[in-house]
């Protein structure tokens, strides 16, 4: 944690206390109805809040017991501390009382005496046992005494024989004396300390050590300006107490110059008790034996006082003079002049006291301690203007006679708010912000980085009386406007309290829904335009004419008197759904007009209606037709009805909440996608989001629930492992801390966040936790520090080093294998010479143009091969591919050496794909580049299949594959992986039966299928391979089967009836009777096969499907059935595929789809367009899971080049997508390229993408153009796969004119004309 404001100490006489109990340091101050238990100057202990609002007026800790006693009207609370065996000290409430006559006595003050004794002071005295040695469920009032004149402060003496007590402005302090203790009988007699003027302090000596008894002695200080000392020195005397000595504090303070310099009349004092000085004394005497210092004269000076066993009397004014007295045998009965002695007279003490007391407010009280273990002297200074500051201070340099300026060192400033915190509003950098509570009472803060934490600092105070409906600073905090449901009024908060400068009355139709600033053509000039949207889109522009920079009149930026004035007004249209609007949280660069209104401006604003459709909003202020000009930049159908919150970054990212508040989602405007979405409905309901970004704009999301901030870092897409794009970097949990909910949170610049909750605030640094299993993931060697917020997330998403596995598999797919080479190759050269300690670079030392310009890495590696120094080279220099033995070379280094940016698991990976790269280097020539990435990613698949959750192969691969025109061996690489012995489950897993081509090759391989299905058990089951022999139509093999099945019950039976001809329709019945018996028994399997043996092809489709939920079993079983023509097959790719593809949003599953059905133009469009837009019956997709990230892939624009030229159809599909969808295509692709880490992958495609000629027109109009025209190279190899047109009449093109044809002559045809038409 960064610092904490506990909340506002109430200016009242016992609102703060300290104590040691047990050895620990225990500091408590009331705030509003609350009192905060804290044991350092950011380390808070415990909050509790009282049950009712009623605000506390003193507090008081008991040393002896830990129990710590606070009151509010008339009613006293007793808490009493739990927990500190077990390292977790906290409080509970033990007792909760009034006290007599509630119509009129309010406990004004209290004091714990020895024993658990509790003394309330008001109108009356009591004295209350709280021990817990009583059964009783309320303390025992053992002494009431009613008074003339009510008490304003009371306090025991330490050993509980006096009570000393002073009214309000009474210049008599009451002095009673305790004549019998014990519960029974306790009584008191009195006298008093006369005084010439108000009592305006007291305070009672303490002892070293709580056994310790000491003669009492009580310190006062009187308005006359003058400490008297109060002793028991003569017991015969009328008086208990006798003034021993007095220290006049005015003339203790001189001015040290004959100068003109400033005085004052105001003195201040405190004691520092013996106990805490010589504390304070040990703790300097060992730093400066530390700092081996041996002429230290302020430590030797310190010593001296120090051998004289004084109390210490600190006198201070408000212009930073010291004066220090020691006062030795204090209460002694024969006093010497020596026994006063002054210490020291230093200036330069810079406190920030009030040169004056004119206001209540300027009031101030001091209190000190020094803690057991360690630490100088702490001075808590409690201004009654809501603030207690602290300060540390080594008593050597405080008292060191010698001119210095850091005598006292400022450790925290304790402040915060007297009520709730309702909401956090922070300007564009985050630097200052605004906090507004139930009550109206706005503070605005200033956030300063400084070195020992606090850097939330309190500027000004906003007093307003109406409700404040938003709010929008401005100005670094400068100014602050608020917007009021008829007027807008405008702050000046550079003062303690704000003034109000400006205000300006409005009207608009609909309820004003949110306020912003618009764009600035010159940032921070002296005139602002603010604007506010309403509930019907309609609004308003403001413009604020902001005054002049304070003390600079020279200044020409600003103007005489502020001023407001209504500029336009303005009206977005589509009202009618809009359920809300707000600024965008800035992320990134602050927001710059550049003079065009364009979707590359930055957004200002969201707003999202009932129906879950998010837009995004900017504006450009057009001065000249004095009107306001807004663009919707994107927009988003989310498909979540009645978002309860959303939250939007200027750099398009946005939140979304659903309904019940429970599921979080998060979407990229710009590209439309749902990155993230997760159900916290277990958890808890969310309540807040906030949006920042690194300098490098990478996002950061702080997600708010009732008592702790999740925050959720953006990552990297990856397509390969479907792993997330963003995850929980960091929880921050207040529960500890306060038992109050989150008001609100906002980001302040420089990663830190700042937390509401009840009076108080927290501030977070951007620390993150070692052991987080992100910063664990992210392969980086550990280090002692904490993680930087901003340095993780910049590692999460930055470009990826060229050995990252996904680049190489990213590499692969676009069809980089030469470049793959080059780089495993130089990672085994860097592996080869590696050294612990070199520093591994991110490219290798290779040429970054090897990446994006063609033909360059397969150029370089030839050219290094066949340098003319290739001789004198070590042979390992010369590898030029990844061989089996560089392979097993490079992963032997992989087990020793880790990898820079690379995690465990992703050094894992790396491995298997240096092993799968040799393995195909190695069929290299005997296969193509589909078949080559096929292989790698199956080889990955069946390496990780242990590993990843991922059963089947994707349909991604199953496209390689069904491209591929090398499947044969495809089929032997996948048998072979599976031993020999392929089961259905392991031709699923490789998706074999949906990329097999060859209709006989693909029987063979189902009936290897059937026949290791029949041997997988001992048993050797019939039933488990009927379906497959079924599918076949093989019945005799299955028949035959049948028959040595003797120890199978039903083997009688079922030769029987396989024995029938099923072309007969009563053997058909039966067939179908039985598989409907055996869908009630739940064999769903065997009843498939029954409806095959009964010709129902279509049934048993539908069983396999619905009860079995397997699509590839369907399609193979279809596939082998009824071949490729058929019209199940059809019906089932129509009907159940294309809408599945389209559900899921699944591009590749439809590009398939449509193929197999023969639509090779579809097959391309579906690769660029969404699925569901390409459906006869389109629907728009309800479901997230098809706008989800995952379903775009970077590999759609590898397969969509490839596949448009293939034939006349694709080209033919490839038209229908115009130029601009291409575009658009095209960069989509390249960003997710930059979101993976894979920028020069990005740079490759934009660089090098060749888009598609125009489609040329037509020379007549009825003939369709030639598509190969828009080729920008003739390819020969296209395959003519467009059906030849016969017109209406069913005459060829030529005929349908009334006019005959020419006749024809011979014409020698061209070569490539030969190719295309046999389809080449």
């Amino acid at each position: 944690m960064r610092a904490v404001l506990p909340g506002k100490p109430r200016a009242k006489l016992q609102a703060v206390c300290t104590g040691c109990w047990e050895g620990r340091r225990l500091i408590a101050y009331i705030s509003g109805n609350a009192f905060v238990v804290l044991t350092g100057p950011d380390a808070i202990l415990q909050t509790i809040y009282d049950d009712d609002d009623t605000e506390l007026d003193a507090i008081t800790i008991d040393e002896a017991s830990g129990k710590i006693a606070t009151c509010a009207g008339n009613t006293v609370r007793v808490y009493r501390p739990y927990g500190q065996d077990e390292g977790a000290l906290k409080w509970a409430l033990q007792h909760n009382f009034s006290i007599d006559q509630p119509g009129r006595d309010a406990a004004a003050t209290l004091s714990w005496g020895v024993a658990e004794e509790l003394l309330v002071g008001g109108t009356s005295l009591h004295l209350y046992s709280t021990s817990d040695s009583e059964i009783h469920d309320a303390p025992i009032r053992i002494y009431h005494q009613e008074l003339a004149n009510p008490v304003n402060f009371a306090n025991f003496s330490y050993d509980s024989a006096f009570i000393a007590s002073i009214g309000n402005y009474d210049r008599l302090v009451k002095i009673w004396r305790r004549l019998s203790f014990g519960s029974d009988d306790t009584r008191f007699d009195f006298c008093y300390l006369p005084h010439p003027a108000a009592v305006t302090s007291m305070h009672w000596r303490r002892p070293y050590h709580v056994d310790q008894t000491i003669d009492n002695v009580l310190y006062t200080i009187c308005a006359d300006n003058v400490l008297r000392i109060w002793a028991a020195t003569d017991p015969h005397a009328l008086q208990f107490l006798q003034l021993w000595a007095q220290i006049d504090l005015k003339e203790s303070i001189q001015p040290r110059s004959l100068g003109t310099q400033a005085l004052t009349n105001v003195r201040y004092a405190f004691i520092i008790d013996g106990r805490d000085f010589i504390l304070a004394t040990e703790h300097a005497v060992q730093a400066g034996a530390a700092a081996n210092n041996k002429e230290d004269h302020a430590l030797s000076h310190l010593i001296e006082v120090a051998n004289r066993s004084p109390e210490i009397c600190i006198v201070l004014d408000g212009l930073g003079n010291m004066s220090a007295w020691g006062l030795e045998n204090v209460g002694c009965k024969a006093r010497q002049l020596t026994n006063i002695f002054n210490i020291t007279h230093v200036d330069g003490m810079e406190l920030g006291l009030p040169q004056d007391l004119m206001e209540d407010s300027k009031y101030v009280q001091f209190y000190n301690y020094c803690n057991n273990d360690g630490g100088g002297l702490n001075l808590l200074v409690h201004h009654f203007d809501g603030r207690v500051e602290v300060f540390e201070s080594n008593v050597a340099d405080l008292f060191d006679p010698s001119p210095r300026s850091d005598r006292f060192a400022t450790k925290s400033t304790w402040t915060g708010h007297a009520s709730s915190i309702r909401k956090i509003i922070r300007n564009v950098s985050g630097r200052a912000v605004v906090s507004r509570t139930d009550g109206n009472e706005g503070i605005l803060w200033k956030h300063m980085d400084h070195n020992y934490g606090a850097s939330v600092f309190r500027q000004s105070i906003i007093t307003e009386s109406d409700h404040i409906h938003r709010i929008c600073v401005m100005r670094k905090g400068n100014f602050v406007m608020y917007l009021h449901y008829d007027k807008v009024v405008l702050w000046d908060t550079r003062a303690k309290h704000a003034v109000c400068l400006a205000t300006c009355k409005y009207s608009c139709q609909g309820k004003p829904l949110c306020i912003l600033m618009l764009p600035e053509i010159k940032k921070g000039g002296p005139v602002a335009h603010v604007a506010t949207i309403t509930s019907t889109m309609q609004g308003v522009v403001w413009e604020v004419n902001l005054p002049l920079g304070r003390g600079s009149l020279t200044e020409q930026n600003g103007f005489p008197e502020a001023s407001i004035r209504e500029f336009c007004k303005f009206d977005l249209g589509g009202s009618d759904d809009v359920s809300y609007v707000l600024p965008v949280d800035p992320a990134g660069s602050p927001p710059v007009m550049s003079g065009f209104l364009d979707t590359f401006a930055r957004d200002i604003a969201i707003s999202y209606t009932h129906s879950g459709m998010l837009r995004s909003w900017t504006a450009r202020i057009d001065f000249d037709n004095q009107k306001v000009d807004w663009l919707e930049t994107c927009s988003v159908e989310t498909g979540i009805r009645e978002p309860t919150l959303a939250s939007g970054s200027s750099i398009r990212k946005a939140a979304l909440v659903n309904s019940t508040r429970s599921e979080l989602t998060i979407w990229d405007v710009r590209g439309a996608q749902l990155e993230f979405s997760q159900d916290y409905e277990s958890q808890d309901t969310i309540r807040d989001l906030d949006w920042t970004s690194t300098p490098d704009d990478q996002s950061i999301l702080a997600v708010g629930f009732q008592y702790r901030v999740l925050l959720l870092a953006q990552m990297r897409y990856d397509y390969l492992n479907k792993g997330p794009a963003w995850a929980a970097i960091r929880e921050i949990n207040i529960r500890d801390l306060t038992p109050h909910p989150i008001g609100d949170s906002a980001w302040l610049g420089g990663g830190n966040l700042i937390i509401g909750a009840g009076n108080q605030l927290f501030v977070y640094d951007k620390a993150v936790d070692n052991t987080s299993p992100v910063v664990a993931s992210l392969g980086v060697s550990p280090r002692k520090a904490p993680w930087d917020l901003f340095e993780v997330v910049s590692r999460l998403n930055g470009p990826l080093p060229v050995y990252h596995p996904q680049f190489l598999g990213q590499c692969t797919l676009a069809g980089k294998s030469a470049l793959v080479q080059k780089v495993l190759v130089e990672l085994y050269k860097t592996l080869k010479y590696y050294v612990e300690g070199d520093t591994i670079e991110s490219h290798l030392g290779m040429d970054l143009e090897d990446f994006y310009v063609p033909g360059t890495s397969s150029a370089a590696a030839v050219k290094t091969s066949r340098s003319e120094f290739s001789n004198f080279t070590d042979e390992g220099d010369a590898v030029e591919t990844v061989t089996e033995d560089v392979a097993l070379s490079i992963n032997e280094k992989l087990t020793q050496v880790a990898l820079p940016q690379l995690s465990r698991q992703e050094q894992i990976h790396l491995a298997d794909i240096v092993e799968c790269v040799s393995i195909v280097e190695k069929q290299r020539r005997s296969m193509d580049d589909n078949a080559a990435r096929f292989m790698l990613f199956f080889r990955q698949h069946a390496l990780r299949r242990g590993r990843a959750n991922e059963v089947n192969i994707s349909w991604r691969e199953i496209n390689w594959a069904y491209h591929s025109n090398s499947q044969d061996i495809l089929v032997d690489m996948v048998s072979h992986q599976f031993h020999g012995k392929m089961q259905w489950e392991h031709a699923r897993e490789s998706g074999m039966f949906m990329w097999m081509t060859d209709a006989t090759a693909l029987k063979a391989q189902f009936e290897n299928i059937a026949r290791n299905e029949y041997t997988k058990s001992d048993m050797k089951n019939p039933i488990d391979c009927s379906l497959y022999y079924l599918a076949l139509k093989k019945k005799a093999v299955l028949q035959g089967l049948w028959r040595m099945a003797g120890w199978n019950r039903e083997q009688a039976a079922t030769v029987r009836l396989l024995s029938n001809n099923f072309q007969d329709k009563k053997w058909k019945t039966a067939a179908l009777k039985n598989a409907y018996a055996l869908l009630g028994k739940h064999r769903h399997e065997y009843a498939a096969a029954f409806f095959l043996l009964g010709d129902c092809l279509k049934d048993a489709v539908n069983v396999i499907l619905n009860q079995l939920k397997d699509l590839q079993l369907a399609i193979a079983v279809t596939r082998v059935y009824e071949g490729e023509h058929g019209p199940v097959l059809r019906e089932l790719l129509q009907a159940k595929v294309l809408p599945l593809a389209a559900q899921e949003g699944n591009r590749w599953l439809a590009s398939w789809a449509f193929w197999m059905l023969h639509r090779r133009d579809m097959s391309v469009r579906a690769l660029v367009s969404p699925v569901y837009t390409l459906l006869e019956t389109p629907q728009s997709p309800s479901n997230l899971q098809s706008k989800f990230f995952l379903t775009d892939d970077p590999a759609l624009v590898i397969l969509y080049s490839q596949l448009r030229q293939k034939t006349l159809q694709t080209l033919r599909g490839a038209s229908k997508i115009t130029p601009k969808v291409e575009w658009s295509f095209v960069i989509h692709n390249a960003r997710l390229y930059d979101r993976m880490g894979c920028d020069l992958l990005a740079l490759d495609l934009v660089r090098n993408w060749e888009f598609l000629l125009p489609t040329p027109t037509a020379a007549h109009s009825f003939q369709n153009p030639d598509p190969r025209a828009m080729l920008r190279r003739r390819s020969s190899l296209v395959v003519a796969d467009l059906p030849v047109q016969v017109s209406s009449m069913g005459l060829p093109v030529e005929m349908r004119s009334g006019h005959k044809p020419p006749p024809s002559v011979f014409e020698e045809p061209e070569s490539s004309s030969l190719l295309d038409s046999f389809g080449f």
